[in-house]
């Protein structure tokens, strides 16, 4: 560009060469991100460093005579002297140490070389190079970057959608620091700007050294930025209907910038009038602007593309004058009022101490500012596996931070909005406040508004997998959660939270939170199995091959086994995210293997499912759990309240206990009771012949619900509804019983429908008790033939995977670890007891089979 001629200039030091390229030992190429670090050759020729203009050698590269070099060993120690005949503010020097003696005791500061800056008319300035300040030896020790000098690479963000395997944990950090590749550049500030500058002379001292360019700076700036980053807000029009949002770029010639985000196109009144107070906001694929943070010299020209194609370049020094500027493609808007670094303090408002919970903070343009130690942006944003899970949290376009009551970090000055959760029990906080300069302290509080463990309901989430114990408490703390259970499993060649399994239940200090880690076994085609509180290992972990299991791996334990195994130890089995994967199931269910299924989701598909086999007789406790493997879930976003009575403490094995009798219900929100004249949910109810029975269910939340419902083998009887939402729903009914039955409370939005979670499952807000039993005139009985039928066929179907379909070792060449010489009749076991047992059952119940 022709600005570099007239704001930095390239002095000529081509006819002053006195040694080639391989004056610089060769260095190793090194594995590195840096789109220019992994070459081992010198740079030579036109470079730009820092947006700077240098010329190493000739214009056209030359790797015979390139540098000015000085070697005692070969006695070329002359002094060179550079013209140079004009003013410059600044001296930009990209020189290098080649031989370091700090190793052999030598202390650092020592001179190297001296450059002499002599001027027309004024007396010269003699000018020390003393390694670890002006230059150092490249490449260098870590940590060993000089003082006064800089790397001639940059800082820089990684590829953001891209990268080699080699550097996916690398990645994560998303920017790297720039590190020498041949020089470094060392900025003297000529403090006689006024007078022409007659030349320098580089005066060798005892050192293998050389100087390889020098460019004048005439701006009245600093060469390199030495301001810290500000918000830049960038809007272009349409720049939403790319297929990928994240594709807008923003690149910085002599300065650094981030990755660009997304804006909410919401107000912030807009925002904290939201439903979803605490809980995340929606991804805006309809915002037109996005926010980067830059840091720059004035004269550092901003290049905004959006998948490659270019939509404008402006001036830095411009935007910090003028706060905003205009080309025909975007608009640039500096939106930074300063900033205050805050501690924070979260308050339970009856009590007045810091109660654990998560935050967000954000300004009114919706920029993030969470607490140190934690992200703004979850893995920049991109969908993750079990990745960054430790004490964040994002929910759509926000993240928020876990916090135990206190947390610090910058602030915006002038308003600020914060969005604050705990649990379903508190009353979510989504609110604006001022900050004015100079305040260092803000206090907030949250409100309890339901007490749940006072009543002997306790919380807890059936199913988490990667977060650390610790992180566990951590987390379940912040969303209010009494029990989290931390399941090792296995993926393909990668185990989980192995280290985590100590056979025994993790509790805190209040005795408030548990944590156990267990396991969930899984199998690709039988189905997953979750077994809570094994005090051994139950193996294999997983089985059958991928995505579980090692890849060519052979099918080597049937489910059954292992819900025996945990039966065998006092565990609890539990059917995961029902009905899938389905082929075993059936087999638990109809054995009496499962204690309890998981919803993991709500809708027709799960709902009958569930329904169907409760139909069929079997008393199946419903759990709630979320299956957390990444950030974009919370802990207990689905979870199981389970009662235990009052004449009972609050244990793992009491609450394992509550579960197994069924005296549970699934919330994803919504908080329930329900009764059948008196009867509690898990009960029998017992009455003597047909008749009527009273029912009564509430349902109380903190977000608002249309529908709530009693359901009675699977069909609606009973139901009250709110078109607008409400916070409390009632329903009182009276209901006929002509034969056994069973009876549930459910509630959701409109139609059993309707508010949606902004996890990245996009679960619905609803909750659903487990069944009363209703029992008329004998023990409780129920067969549903159509429901039998469907279970035998699953069963023929799992036994024609395990003999046709499923891979197996040779018998002569294993031996497994049961021990049976006839490994496919262990795995037919279960299914023949099973089909065996739904038999009886169409026999007992007069059905011809």
């Amino acid at each position: 560009m022709d600005r570099t001629i007239q704001d930095y200039q390239p002095v000529d030091l081509a006819d002053l060469c006195n040694t080639g390229s391989d004056f610089i030992v060769p260095q190793p190429a090194r594995l590195s991100v840096s789109p220019t670090a992994n070459s081992a050759q010198p740079a030579l020729g036109k470079q730009v460093f820092h947006g700077l203009p240098f010329i190493i050698g000739k214009p056209v590269p030359d790797p015979s005579r390139c540098f000015i070099g000085f070697d005692p060993v070969k006695d070329n120690q002359q002094h060179v002297t550079v013209p140079i005949g004009c003013k410059a503010r600044w001296i930009i020097f990209a020189h290098a140490l080649l031989e370091s003696r700090v190793l052999q005791g030598e202390d650092i500061g020592r001179t190297v070389a001296y450059y002499v800056c002599r001027y027309r008319d004024a007396d010269s300035v003699r000018l020390p190079v003393r390694e670890r300040f002006e230059v150092s030896v490249v490449p260098t020790k870590f940590g060993q970057l000089p003082f006064l000098a800089r790397p001639d690479q940059m800082d820089y963000m990684l590829p953001r959608h891209e990268g080699d395997w080699g550097n996916a944990g690398i990645r994560q950090l998303e920017s790297q620091q720039g590190q020498p590749h041949s020089y470094y550049l060392w900025a003297w500030m000529n403090p006689h700007p006024d007078n022409i500058i007659q030349s320098i002379t580089v005066e060798p001292n005892e050192r293998k050294f050389l100087v390889s360019a020098i460019t004048l700076g005439h701006l009245d700036e600093e060469p390199f930025f030495r301001t810290g980053r500000q918000p830049l807000m960038i809007t272009v029009p349409n720049i939403s209907e790319s297929k990928d949002a994240l594709e807008l770029t923003v690149d910085v010639d002599r300065g650094v910038a981030t990755y660009p985000y997304l804006l909410p196109s919401r107000s912030a009144s807009e925002f904290v009038a939201e439903e979803l107070k605490g809980w995340g906001e929606a991804q805006d694929q309809t915002s037109n602007a996005a926010y980067s943070y830059v840091a720059a010299t004035p004269s550092a020209t901003l290049t905004v593309r959006k998948g490659g194609d270019l939509v404008g370049r402006a001036n830095w020094g411009e935007l910090l004058s003028s706060s905003s500027v205009e080309t025909p493609q975007m608009r640039l808007e500096i939106v930074d009022g300063g900033k205050n670094w805050v501690h924070v303090s979260v308050l339970d408002d009856d009590t007045g101490q810091p109660i654990p919970c998560r935050i967000h903070f954000c300004s009114p343009t919706g920029i993030p500012y969470q607490p140190h130690g934690h992200h703004n942006h979850v893995n920049s944003n991109l969908d993750t596996f079990h990745l960054d899970i430790g004490g964040d949290l994002r929910l759509g376009q926000i993240t928020y931070a876990y916090i135990d009551g206190h947390c610090q970090g910058w602030l915006p000055r002038g308003d600020v909005v914060v969005d604050v959760a705990r649990g379903f029990e508190y009353e979510p906080l989504r609110t604006r406040f001022h900050l004015h300069p100079g305040q260092r302290e803000v206090t907030l509080r949250l409100k309890r508004w339901k007490d749940m463990n006072a009543a002997g309901w306790f919380s807890g989430d059936s199913h988490v997998h990667f977060l650390a114990t610790q992180g566990a408490h951590f987390e379940a703390q912040g969303e209010d959660l009494n029990v989290v259970n931390l399941l090792q499993s296995q993926w393909g060649h990668l185990f989980s939270n192995t280290e985590d399994f100590t056979g025994r239940p993790s509790l805190s200090e209040d005795g408030k939170t548990i944590v156990y880690c267990s396991q969930e076994n899984r199998q690709h085609f039988l189905g997953h199995l979750t077994l809570w509180g094994l005090q051994e290992p139950i193996m294999p972990w997983s089985t059958g091959g991928p995505d579980e299991a090692e890849i060519g791996g052979t099918l080597d334990e049937a489910m059954s086994y292992w819900a025996d195994a945990a039966h065998a130890q006092g565990g609890t089995v539990v059917i995961p995210h029902l009905p899938t994967p389905n082929a075993e199931p059936a087999v638990l269910i109809a054995t009496g293997r499962a204690d309890a299924v998981e919803m993991m989701a709500y809708g027709e598909y799960e709902h009958l499912e569930y329904y169907r086999y409760l139909n069929s007789g079997y008393r199946l406790p419903l759990v709630g759990g979320t299956d957390k493997m990444s950030s974009d879930v919370p802990v207990g976003l689905y979870r199981t309240y389970a009662h235990i009575p009052e004449d009972q403490p609050f244990t793992y094995e009491n609450w394992c206990k509550a579960v197994r009798a069924g005296r549970t219900f699934h919330s994803g929100g919504p908080l329930l009771s329900f009764s059948v004249d008196g009867a509690e949910v898990g009960d029998t109810l017992n009455i003597s012949g047909s008749g009527t029975v009273e029912v009564e269910a509430t349902a109380e939340s903190i977000f608002p619900i249309h529908t709530l419902e009693i359901v009675q083998q699977g069909r609606v009887v009973a139901s009250t509804e709110d078109e607008n939402g409400a916070r409390i729903l009632r329903l009182k009914a009276t209901l006929k019983i002509d034969g056994h039955s069973w009876l549930a409370a459910r509630c959701g939005g409109a139609n059993y429908s309707g508010t949606l979670h902004h996890d990245s499952w996009r679960r619905g807000v609803f909750a659903h008790t487990s069944p009363i039993y209703v029992a008329v005139g004998e023990d409780w009985w129920l067969f549903d033939k159509e429901a039998a039928h469907y279970m035998l066929t699953l069963i023929e179907g799992g036994l024609g995977y395990i003999r046709q379909t499923a891979s197996h070792h040779l018998d002569e060449t294993v031996t497994h670890h049961h021990g049976e010489e006839d490994h496919l009749h262990y795995l037919e076991r279960p299914f023949i007891q099973a089909r065996e047992a739904i038999h009886r059952r169409m026999h007992a119940s007069g059905i011809p089979h």
